[in-house]
Formats: structure tokens, C-alpha cells, sequence
């Protein structure tokens, strides 16, 4: 059990730091850490931008969500809850 939950933690941590990098590189209004990116716009036109913040979106959602099940079944796994 003790292993599992090591296995598990480590996954927490990756999805974690993967969800922090999908909300960094989304575009704001203002444009602010989006641009990190690359010119999405001005290269490949604005449906490619549109397209791909959109998928961004969807990535971020899906980590949001396998984060918290993780956080919560590792919290019920240490005997707290």
C-alpha cells in the first residue's frame, strides 16, 4: 500500500506541475504569459490561435479534474479522512 501511494504522489506532482504549464501558456486577455507560446497569429493564422487555446482549455479542465481525484484519493488513502 505504502508504494502505491508513492507511485500515486509522484503522478499528483507531474499532473500538478503539467496543469501550472497549461495555465502559464494559455492566452489571456491581455495577451500576458500567452505569448510564451509563439506568434499563433501571426504566423499560422487566427484560427490556428483560436484552435489551440481552445485545446488548452480542454487539457487544463481534464488536469484540473485527474488532480483533484488524485489529491482526494490520496487523502483518503493516509488514513485522515
Amino acid at each position: 500500500m505504502n508504494t502505491l501511494m508513492i507511485i500515486l504522489a509522484i503522478i499528483d506532482i507531474l499532473v500538478c506541475i503539467g496543469l501550472i504549464l497549461l495555465v502559464v501558456f494559455q492566452e489571456g486577455h491581455s495577451k500576458g504569459l500567452g505569448a510564451i507560446g509563439g506568434g499563433a497569429e501571426t504566423f499560422f493564422g487566427k484560427s490556428k490561435g483560436r484552435g489551440m487555446d481552445a485545446m488548452l482549455k480542454k487539457l487544463t479542465t481534464v488536469a484540473a479534474v485527474v488532480f483533484a481525484i488524485l489529491t482526494i484519493v490520496l487523502y483518503l488513502m493516509t488514513g485522515r479522512g
